[in-house]
């Protein structure tokens, strides 16, 4: 096993202390799993928390800061966060006007979330929920009843972050969280398998020479597997996918994102595609995002994520922010 690691044991709680030690914005507590922004709770401010198995980064806790997340909780690798987490994390981040809870749709998650809402509402915090559901692979997978929530995720927190910081209440925020999630789809692709610290190994057989068209962030199975294809005809499939599924009216927001263990060389490379393909089949790109945002351990491969905007969401997708992995604007 080549990583970078002590023991699998520890690998969260080592990652959690070097987060700390480089972002001395963040409140990090190693022992109880909770990322939290240091000014939190922000007077006048919905509070936002996400969380998940780690494994995923930067998703969620280089979310945080302003204009995105108040508090992410991390869980072990590929495992989602208890709710015991999540109701501390609310607690640190309720200012008295309210605490959106965003929520992939993953099964653990959705159950752990929530018991931690029912729990922090007995405490007296206001929650809402919004669960995230944008992959149009599969139906149904190893983790999840009905669609995974996947690329997203990052467009919910960031456009329902901006709306948090300029101060829209509760209701306004969770709605444009679930506008956000409804104009979303997602299609991922493996190039090989995830590899997760307790294995030691990969946890799918994907020999050379072939990909996997429709993996989750978990590596769960696709759609169907094929022999290796081109950046350009793997754009094709993809695109493909999520026009078929949903066709935007309107400009979108694209994200091309890498499953970890793919360099940017690529991963330009494999947009200038994508964004061929749109515009062969009319669609207008408004903004785009490219880079390891949502990620699978090593795992080599991509996904892309459009989001139909009109003005506000492209206000908002625009407004300033500061985390670790997403700043612009100030």
């Amino acid at each position: 096993m080549r990583m970078l690691i002590n023991v699998p044991e520890t690998v969260v709680a080592d990652a959690l202390r070097g987060m700390a030690a480089a972002h001395p914005e963040l409140v990090v507590d190693v022992e109880r799993r909770v990322v939290v922004r240091r000014d939190a709770p922000v007077a006048g401010q919905v509070g936002l928390v996400s969380g998940g198995g780690s494994g995923h980064e930067p998703l969620h806790a280089g979310f945080v800061g302003p204009g995105m997340l108040s508090a992410a909780c991390p869980g072990e690798v590929f495992t989602s966060p208890v709710p015991d987490q999540m109701v501390r994390a609310a607690a640190a981040v309720d200012s008295g006007e309210g605490v959106l809870f965003v929520v992939k749709n993953y099964t653990g998650d959705v159950l752990n979330f929530d018991m931690a809402a029912e729990l922090a509402e007995d405490e007296g915090v206001t929650l809402a929920k919004v669960l995230v559901d944008d992959d149009v692979a599969v139906t149904d997978s190893l983790y999840t009843a009905g669609r995974r929530g996947t690329g997203a995720t990052l467009f919910v927190e960031k456009i329902a972050g901006a709306a948090a910081e300029a101060g829209a209440p509760l209701e306004r925020v969770e709605a444009i969280a679930r506008r956000v999630n409804e104009g979303s789809r997602s299609f991922g692709v493996a190039l090989s398998a995830v590899t997760t610290p307790a294995k030691g190994s990969p946890t799918f057989d994907l020999p050379p020479g072939e990909l996997e068209l429709g993996i989750g962030i978990h590596g769960e199975p696709g759609r169907e597997r094929r022999s290796m294809m081109t950046s350009r005809e793997i754009a094709d499939f993809t695109v493909h996918a999520l026009l078929e599924d949903r066709r935007p009216g309107g400009p979108v927001l694209v994200l091309v994102n890498g499953m970890g263990a793919t360099p940017l060389l690529e991963l330009y490379g494999f947009n200038g595609e994508v964004q061929k393909v749109l515009a062969d089949r009319g669609v207008t790109v408004a903004r785009t995002l490219v880079g390891n945002y949502v990620t699978s351990l090593d795992m080599a491969g991509a996904s892309v994520t459009l989001c139909e905007v009109d003005e506000e969401l492209l206000r908002l997708w625009d407004a300033p922010v500061q985390t670790s992995a997403l700043r612009w604007g100030r």
